[in-house]
């Protein structure tokens, strides 16, 4: 037990650094055997004291007074770890958190202050005890949200703006729950039922999900995914419900001819193929060709025939004017409706960071509005929630642009659940139990007057 806290520390050392959460966790458990209790143990002390980043600094800084401002990072790492178990991990004892905590800091160059981290964990344990919560929070709505439920201040006010202040707490809570795993079954290689009842021989508990055909959602632990049956025969894919939403919203048809825009890695790419019985021409376009490898995997392991890639901005592909019958935009974002997923995002991004991507997705919009065909449709996707992505980035393309107009979904459609009055869709997680996303179908017509 004392190694997988001695791993997660390494692995938030590196996060501390700079490194990605994932890629650095990734990296560092390749290298280390270790029992599959124990990796689930260090994923979720990793994730964990990211996500709770901002709730575990200010009880350092409540419960350390003067000292807080003196510690390393490498300290404050530690004491992240053994305060997130205390309060956030309710099957690790008490007493396993303190002491594993203290030997972490003597193990780590911090032998002379293994007195201060045992006397700090113990003193939050002492306030807990009376019924206290050892946390002081402000008044302000903003601020008590973001220390809470640890957010900056500027994704909480988004939220705010659009959801109140209850909803907002619950889009919160949401978000620091840890990720569900949803498949989407290739109808190309099997079906619904011959998937459910393989994962159920081999212990896996699955559930279906409402409104979504080819969707199943794993409720138990799995190991690794590639593991399972049917991956290596292409039975099925990784996707959250909500992404694959938006290939049910541009509801290709077989023999047409469709453009990806920003296809990488590729799940939408392959449900589009899927849905059209892999008949007709898909291109899958990205300007990173890396990304693109993992497209063409699972192209290959779901044995999928119609796609073609292209590895190229979308703003500069003037080979592919009027050329598609359906076009999707996928677009590049902030992620603000995936946070839980990623654990460090929400310290990543800031409100410059999402001006500047609002610009490059209006600048795709415009572009990609050339591929297709008169008459032709557009999906326009992000997997944010906010409206300078997504509302913002429509309204003014349709101000620009009036032979363009929004099609709302169908009610036979899996997405006529989710639409709005103004004809997009956007998926709440609190609402929906799925990743934020915004969607938006567009029609070209002939008329600009």
């Amino acid at each position: 037990m004392t190694n997988s806290r001695q791993i997660a520390f390494t692995v938030l050392r590196d996060v501390h650094k700079g490194a990605y959460a994932d890629v650095a966790l990734d990296r560092v458990l390749q290298k280390t055997k270790l029992p599959d209790l124990d990796r689930r143990l260090v994923t979720e002390l990793v994730y964990g004291s990211v996500r709770r980043q901002r709730t575990l600094d200010a009880l350092i800084d409540q419960l350390a007074t003067k000292k807080s401002h003196q510690q390393p990072q490498d300290l404050r790492s530690i004491l992240q770890l053994g305060l997130y178990q205390l309060r956030y991990q309710e099957r690790i004892p008490a007493s396993a958190a303190v002491n594993t905590t203290v030997q972490l800091a003597k193990e780590n160059g911090f032998s002379g202050l293994t007195g201060f981290v045992n006397g700090l964990l113990r003193q939050y344990i002492r306030l807990t005890d009376k019924s206290a919560d050892p946390l002081d929070l402000p008044e302000n709505p903003v601020e008590r949200l973001g220390i809470l439920h640890s957010f900056p201040d500027w994704i909480v006010q988004v939220w705010l703006e659009q959801l109140g202040i209850a909803e907002t707490e619950k889009l919160c809570e949401w978000m620091n729950q840890t990720p569900t795993i949803d498949l989407r079954v290739n109808p190309l290689r099997t079906n619904l039922e011959e998937v459910e009842a393989a994962l159920q021989s081999a212990g896996i508990l699955v559930r279906r999900i409402p409104r979504l055909p080819q969707a199943l959602r794993l409720i138990s632990s799995t190991g690794p995914i590639q593991n399972l049956p049917g991956f290596k025969e292409g039975w099925w894919s990784v996707q959250d419900s909500s992404a694959q939403l938006v290939s049910y919203l541009l509801d290709p048809q077989p023999s047409e001819v469709v453009i990806d825009a920003c296809a990488a890695p590729g799940g939408k790419t392959t449900h589009i193929a899927e849905l059209m019985k892999d008949e007709g021409k898909i291109w899958a376009c990205d300007r990173t060709s890396s990304r693109l490898r993992k497209l063409q995997e699972n192209t290959q392991r779901l044995n999928l025939h119609s796609i073609e890639i292209c590895t190229g901005d979308s703003r500069n592909l003037p080979q592919f004017y009027h050329a598609g019958d359906r076009v999707l935009l996928d677009a590049p974002c902030s992620g603000l409706g995936t946070l839980h997923r990623h654990a460090d995002a929400r310290w990543r991004q800031t409100p410059e960071s999402v001006q500047e991507l609002a610009i490059l997705q209006t600048e795709l919009v415009v572009h990609i509005s050339n591929f297709v065909k008169p008459d032709g449709v557009i999906v326009y996707a992000t997997c944010t929630l906010h409206p300078a992505e997504n509302e913002g980035v429509i309204s003014a393309f349709l101000a620009n642009n009036p032979d363009w107009r929004i099609e709302p979904p169908q009610r036979d459609s899996p997405n006529w659940g989710y639409s709005t009055p103004q004809g997009w869709l956007k998926v709440w997680p609190h609402h929906q139990d799925m990743d934020g996303f915004f969607m938006v179908r567009l029609r070209k017509t002939n008329n600009s007057e």
